[in-house]
């Protein structure tokens, strides 16, 4: 029975040594072993084992890509303060666990001083709006000097961007305005250029229609003309002349004029003569202005006539001509 008891206490104590032997090791990690206090191996995913109180698990390090991001305020060319945010994707090495544990002490830190250097080395270089333009040019410089500075520690740089540019508040507030007033300058050309148009448009609209209505009122004047000649023809065969008829024609349009005046009660216009004997006033004038114009026309038939005749009188006649064989020696 003590014998029994005296192996109970042994048993647990070997079980014991034997639980603290074992260990896991997650997916995607490593964990790194030492013994007495010296590196001896890197145990990678899966169940372990250990010398108890002989080796430790001196850390473990996370094989996962990981992603810093790093908050660098600097200075442009054209002077202006502006806040980049650069993230940077980075991994472990599987072959090179051993330089990233015991190399570095903080590898954030390291990245991060890496980060700020060439940051502020790159962007002082361009102007702002270089920056925005060119910014993948930045997160190229960023990575190259990385992975030839991390490479030697074990990690691996898989990517850098730029995610963020933030410029001072006033410095965007200013870009803002020079914005809207771009675009208010291009709204403003589309717009000289759409009263352009109508301008034209309606230029061209007025042009027509003054040709339409120069046509309208030819058209009117050429059936007018018509008419009164069809007028004249029809006195004439009733045995008034052109001259008597014309001056018919003129009266009876006077009164026609007078008709139409008093239809419109509103109408403001006065027509000079409007005297009850204006008409015939009118027609003995044109029959006298008619009558005239014949006489002085006949008279000037007359006179030219008389003209001619008086030339032909005082021409002088042409010398003979010379027949062929006249003795021309005097």
């Amino acid at each position: 029975m003590g014998y029994t008891l005296f192996l109970i206490p042994f048993f647990l104590f070997a079980f014991f040594i034997l639980i603290s032997g074992i260990f896991t090791v997650k997916q995607q990690t490593a964990a790194l072993i030492e013994r007495f206090g010296r590196f001896l191996a890197v145990r990678n995913s899966g169940l372990r084992f250990k010398i108890p109180f002989v080796d430790r698990i001196s850390g473990r390090i996370n094989l996962k890509i990981q992603q810093l991001d790093v908050l660098v305020e600097t200075k442009t060319k054209d002077d202006v303060f502006v806040r980049l945010k650069i993230s940077v994707q980075f991994q472990v090495l599987k072959e090179k666990v051993y330089d990233a544990f015991y190399k570095l002490e903080n590898p954030h830190d390291q990245i991060t001083s890496y980060v700020f250097d060439v940051v502020r080395a790159e962007v002082p270089k361009m102007k702002l709006d270089d920056v925005f333009e060119r910014k993948d040019d930045v997160a190229i410089a960023v990575k190259t000097e990385l992975n030839e500075a991390m490479i030697n520690y074990g990690y691996d740089i898989i990517k850098t961007l730029v995610t963020d540019i933030d410029p001072d508040v006033q410095v965007k507030a200013a870009m803002n305005r020079i914005n809207a007033a771009e675009r208010e300058k291009v709204a403003a050309e589309y717009e000289a250029e759409a009263g352009r148009i109508k301008i034209v448009a309606k230029a061209r609209a007025e042009a027509e229609s003054k040709r339409l209505q120069g046509q309208g009122i030819a058209d009117q004047r050429r059936e007018i003309a018509r008419g009164l000649e069809e007028s004249v023809d029809v006195l004439n065969n009733v045995g008034i002349n052109s001259q008597e008829a014309s001056a018919l024609i003129v009266v009876t349009q006077h009164y026609d004029t007078l008709q139409s005046i008093g239809e419109h009660t509103n109408s403001n216009l006065i027509l000079l003569p409007n005297s009850p004997q204006a008409g015939s006033n009118m027609l003995n004038d044109m029959i006298a202005s008619f009558v005239a114009s014949n006489q002085i026309g006949e008279q000037m038939k007359i006179d030219n006539i008389a003209k001619g005749i008086t030339n032909k009188k005082n021409r002088t006649p042409p010398p003979p001509r010379a027949e062929e064989g006249d003795d021309l020696n005097y």
